[in-house]
């Protein structure tokens, strides 16, 4: 019954019909608004659900496959598919949408409807791009989710939001330029648009160059990676706390997705020959933007300043690879590299999306994100401050959490690679403790010196049910990650062997 169901289609359209209904449908009534978005969002995660239970592991290729003439004349097809490598992303969108919803319940107060469709329409788009089996298709939703993200950090974003979202949207816009033109060059060349006719098409030396310059620009940007990772900050502190939580925990990810479905595949030789440049870069980002965060007032900048260097374990992992295989001449530490750059994707999706709602919950309290604002917050809110403890330990990577696993991961498979390439990153586990801790303290901890927060009042039932939800995932994932792991495995195996066959 499920080989005939759309599964795909439904999880992409679902949302977005969904969100264009409650424009219309909650335009005069909030209520009707909030109830249908939940609704559309809650039936959305569990469609989603039946990928995971009817995953087959024992094999690489494309899983749910649909497949129609979308431009015939081009050669252009509305193809979707998933395998190891996106089916854990298409569940953490639908996951995060859920809870996204549910965190604006009572803190949006105007234009409801637009705000919560905005969501809906975006998580439709988020898992479009993870599904998408056409390079057109892929960058029809790539592009059109800036849209919605634009509203949202426009219109209830905070003082600085015009400036943010024009950032967000310029760095982002131009990067998936050449992304683009890659995309056109390959189909000029062979004729097809295909993601997985790419991964077979043989170019030379220079064309591998260029085209890898080229996702490199895209992919980077969206990340972000040092040194184009300025806009994220501004994004994240202009904001609502909603659009925080899937910048982090989604919008990041496709930057990574990115390399492992275009630049090692498609690109292998240039990725060898380049690998040195996205290794400096990730350990600049571990090293230097974790010291960055050191220096941030703002809690939320911060966080954002940690997701920076957190995504940097990502592509130091992927990149890896190669100077693995020369070490070694096996697979196996190459292997234990890519695995750790998934699961810390997803490991980062649930820690960050969980710190930027726990910073939510202050901000709707306080009106404030300033850590010098707060103090004492667990002698007012033991419940929130229990949770919040969990996730900054995660974000710490503390064992038993979410956190540590994919990180160790990377740094083991680091070490294999180069004693410096592994000691620069293992650096993280001090430096991420220094500004996590530092915050936790300062914020959370010692007597109450402000009278604000004297007046705070704990967690409802909304609040603790999504912190609750979301704690469960981050220790669920860090004390067992080995049914993650096996879904990954057959993938990341296949995706290493085209990242490391020559086209030459």
């Amino acid at each position: 019954m499920l080989s005939s169901f759309p599964i795909l289609s439904t999880l992409i359209w679902l949302p977005i019909i969904g969100g264009l209904l409650v424009l219309f449908a909650g335009r005069n009534n909030e209520t009707a608004a909030k109830w249908l978005s939940i609704i559309v969002a809650f039936v959305t995660f569990l469609i989603s659900l039946p990928l995971w239970f009817n995953f087959d592991t024992t094999t690489a290729a494309m899983q749910f496959v649909e497949k129609v003439e979308w431009v015939p004349a081009f050669n252009i097809y509305y193809h979707l598919g998933v395998d190891g490598l996106s089916m854990p992303l298409v569940l953490l969108t639908t996951f995060t949408q859920v809870l996204v919803i549910a965190s604006a319940w009572d803190v949006i107060k105007e234009r409801v409807e637009q705000y919560m469709g905005a969501f809906l329409i975006m998580g439709g788009m988020m898992t479009g791009v993870f599904m998408a089996l056409d390079s057109i298709l892929f960058y029809a939703f790539w592009e059109a989710l800036l849209i919605p993200m634009f509203i949202v950090i426009g219109k209830w974003g905070g003082p600085r939001r015009v400036y943010a979202t024009l950032k967000f949207f310029l760095y982002t816009f131009f990067g998936s330029v050449f992304m683009l033109i890659s995309f056109l060059y390959m189909y000029y060349q062979f004729g097809s648009f295909s993601i997985l006719d790419m991964h077979g098409m043989q170019l030379g030396m220079t064309a591998q160059t260029l085209i890898f310059l080229a996702f490199l620009i895209a992919f980077a940007v969206k990340i972000p990676m040092f040194p184009v990772h300025t806009w994220l900050p501004d994004a994240h502190v202009e904001a609502p706390t909603a659009g925080s939580v899937v910048l982090a925990a989604i919008m990041l990810k496709m930057g990574g997705y990115g390399f492992v479905r275009f630049s090692l595949p498609v690109t292998p030789d240039a990725s060898m020959a380049l690998d040195w440049l996205v290794i400096g870069l990730s350990l600049i980002a571990i090293v230097y933007i974790g010291i960055v965060a050191l220096v941030q007032t703002d809690m939320k900048k911060l966080v954002a300043y940690s997701s920076i260097s957190h995504m940097g374990f990502v592509t130091l992992g992927m990149f890896l690879v190669y100077d693995i295989m020369q070490n070694s001449g096996t697979m196996q530490g190459a292997q234990l590299g890519m695995e750790g750059a998934m699961v810390q994707m997803i490991s980062h999706g649930f820690i960050s999306g969980a710190m930027f709602l726990a910073i939510g919950v202050l901000y709707d309290r306080m009106h404030t994100r300033e850590i010098s604002a707060y103090s004492g917050v667990v002698n007012k809110m033991p419940w929130f401050v229990m949770f919040a403890v969990i996730f900054s330990m995660a974000n710490v990577g503390l064992p038993g959490t979410s956190g540590f696993v994919g990180e160790f991961m990377v740094i083991l498979s680091a070490f294999k690679a180069n004693l410096w390439y592994g000691t620069l990153a293992a650096l993280t586990l001090v430096i991420g403790a220094a500004y996590t801790l530092w915050m936790v303290k300062r914020v959370f901890f010692g007597p109450v010196t402000n009278e604000n927060v004297e007046k705070l009042e704990d967690l409802n039932k909304r609040e603790f049910a999504i912190m609750a939800i979301l704690a469960v995932a981050v220790i669920g994932l860090g004390v067992y990650p080995g049914p993650l792991m096996e879904v990954m495995h057959t993938s990341v195996e296949n995706l290493l062997i085209q990242a490391t066959t020559t086209k030459l």
